[in-house]
């Protein structure tokens, strides 16, 4: 039943994501802030259709936590579903993500139309300039800086592997870090079409204060958003017929089930 349903939503989540691109293309014309609303449409629709097809819900925890102005935050990044379900989560996020997802068709131009903001990991140290300078841009808009800071997705449970980029931007905007911890990946598994039902979490945790020193920033941002991650992944194998957990887990997971 679960492979049925996933396959229906594989479909449906396609054939739903083309008419927004084909039928939202006037967007491309229109305000941004136009085209902001139908993203946001867009990611809303998508979780609608998995609750109904899957039974795969979401969950928003610490809502309040999100400061009032421009921020960064740092995202965990388990699942292709974490690309639209933040989008409805924040009031104006400008995401991070890799240049060459701009030069797709619809959706690329659709992305600079957003003015997210692009980073051609091969150019090295220019390549942070340019990731600061359009992340001061977009947040003097008052705008959300979204960044994923192990910069792929990662099964449930592994070994962290953040890299430096979220350090660059949280030193060069001086602005507060909102840690975003979350289980997607056990319901959506990278590289699988399988969608499991249960009840997904993205939990905001406390925002931390610019200005601290690297190491520091660092370590703090990193162990907040793996212990809350851990701790979610726990609670939803606790629950009634859990979705399976990767082999990728780490034990401290595993041993908590």
């Amino acid at each position: 039943m679960v492979l049925i349903r996933s396959l229906a939503y594989f479909v449906v989540f396609y054939v739903n994501t083309a008419l927004f691109l084909v039928l939202g293309s006037w967007l491309l014309v229109a305000p941004r802030r136009w085209a902001m609303a139908g993203l946001r449409l867009h990611g809303l629709a998508s979780l609608w259709w998995l609750r109904l097809i899957c039974g795969t819900r979401w969950e928003v925890r610490g809502r309040e936590r999100i400061p009032a102005g421009a921020c960064l935050v740092a995202s965990k990044h388990q699942s292709a579903w974490d690309t639209f379900a933040l989008i409805p989560v924040f009031r104006d996020p400008a995401m991070v993500m890799k240049a060459e997802l701009g030069l797709i068709p619809l959706y690329g131009w659709f992305s600079h139309k957003f003015q997210h903001i692009f980073v051609r990991r091969d150019k090295g140290p220019g390549a942070l300039k340019a990731l600061i300078r359009d992340a001061r841009d977009r947040a003097a808009q008052g705008r959300e800086i979204v960044i994923f800071p192990e910069g792929t997705r990662r099964p449930p449970g592994a070994a962290p592997d953040y890299k430096p980029g979220f350090l660059a931007l949280y030193e060069g905007l001086g602005l507060p870090c909102v840690p975003l911890a979350l289980n997607s990946g056990l319901f959506w598994p990278r590289r699988s079409l399988l969608r499991y039902p249960g009840t997904i979490v993205i939990e905001i945790l406390d925002p931390i204060p610019p200005g601290l020193p690297r190491a520091e920033a660092r370590a703090l941002i990193q162990a907040r958003i793996e212990t809350a991650c851990a701790a979610l992944i726990a609670e939803a194998r606790a629950k009634p017929n859990p979705p399976p957990l990767p082999e990728a887990a780490g034990g401290s997971v595993v041993a908590q089930n």
